[in-house]
């Protein structure tokens, strides 16, 4: 299996809008051979600010492949290009890690 942590800085104030995008391409990812786990996630309310959070423009996706072969047929999928094309005017920046079990 391989796990992927995806952490995405909106730009200022953009978040929301980067979240509804995630949100009308989750089904087709979701949809993908492979796909065990795709999920959006932001810090936990209630939960004190510290160095460790990621603050209101930065959202976590939290996703499961079953092979690696997988995610990188996700990494090309045109649905993938197309999201790439419709967000990337509200994307600061991007940092993807690819974890596999030990």
């Amino acid at each position: 299996m391989i796990h992927v942590v995806a952490v995405v800085n909106a730009k200022p104030g953009q978040r929301a809008k980067l979240l509804e995008a995630f949100a009308a391409n989750r089904a087709a990812v979701l949809a993908e051979e492979g796909c065990i786990e795709y999920a959006a996630t932001i810090d936990a309310q209630g939960v004190p600010t510290s160095k460790a959070s990621f603050g209101p423009d930065t959202f976590v996706v939290i996703e499961k492949w079953e092979t690696l072969a997988h995610l990188q047929a996700h990494a090309v999928a045109p649905h993938m290009a197309a999201h790439g094309a419709r967000t990337k005017e509200l994307v600061e920046s991007k940092l993807i890690h690819v974890l596999e079990p030990v």
